[in-house]
């Protein structure tokens, strides 16, 4: 209880930036006219939220499962990244280390890597419920948007926003844990040269470049993790 009580603390700044984001999710996926249920099974298995927003249109437009596959393969690949980060954080084996690889979105990334524990709680416990809450946020989004969306006309205008100011929270979050500005900089820096030098492949091309530079910083000194005081 002390590991949950501990997750769900952290874990609030997703929930008010899920909920919304799932639910805008959820009334775009009634437009296919597909059982609304569907849409908490996207939440389920996927768990995806670029990828589900992507999802949507690639269905409404007929694509092929090809093309869904594909799309979604680039879209995440920065997963990759991500996970070789924190595999030291993981447990190595068992069946919880597979559901904690599988449900390490963005946000909850921010939140393992700029979250400290406290001693008495138990960090592999931590992660799990961290993962379980942040994926069930998603999970009621996406059904209750789903559910407005077969019952009511409703327009989503705007609410893709509330995913903006959920990856400021957790930059503040990550400012606070390490108060250094060189990897703020160098993400700010290599994306806009991203966004100038291929505008349709600049989240790929961007963390490419920044893993590159910031393991070549790190190698000279621990820029990311050693917080200044």
């Amino acid at each position: 209880m002390t590991a949950w009580r501990t997750a769900f603390r952290a874990s609030l700044p997703v929930l008010f930036g899920y909920l919304p984001l799932g639910m805008a999710f959820g009334v775009l996926f009634a437009g296919l006219d597909l059982s609304w249920w569907l849409a908490v099974v996207a939440g389920v298995i996927v768990y995806a939220g670029a990828a589900q927003f992507m999802a949507v249109g690639l269905l409404a437009a007929g694509a092929s499962l090809p093309d869904v596959f594909l799309s979604t393969l680039l879209m995440n690949a920065r997963h990759v990244v991500y996970g070789l980060s924190v595999l030291d954080r993981y447990p190595q084996s068992g069946a919880l280390k597979w559901y904690l690889v599988f449900g390490l979105t963005d946000e909850t990334y921010s939140l393992v890597t700029s979250r400290s524990i406290p001693d008495p709680v138990n960090r592999h416990a931590f992660y799990g419920w961290l993962t379980a809450l942040n994926q069930s946020y998603w999970i009621l989004g996406c059904g209750l948007g789903a559910l407005l969306g077969v019952t009511f006309e409703i327009s989503v205008a705007g609410l893709e926003f509330t995913l903006v100011a959920l990856f400021v929270v957790l930059l503040i979050e990550q400012w606070f844990q390490i108060r250094r500005i060189e990897p703020l900089l160098v993400a700010v820096g290599i994306s806009a040269m991203a966004l100038w030098i291929a505008p349709d492949q600049f989240l790929i091309l961007a963390l490419s470049a920044a893993v590159v530079l910031l393991g070549w910083l790190v190698r000279k000194e621990d820029v990311w993790t050693t917080p200044r005081s």
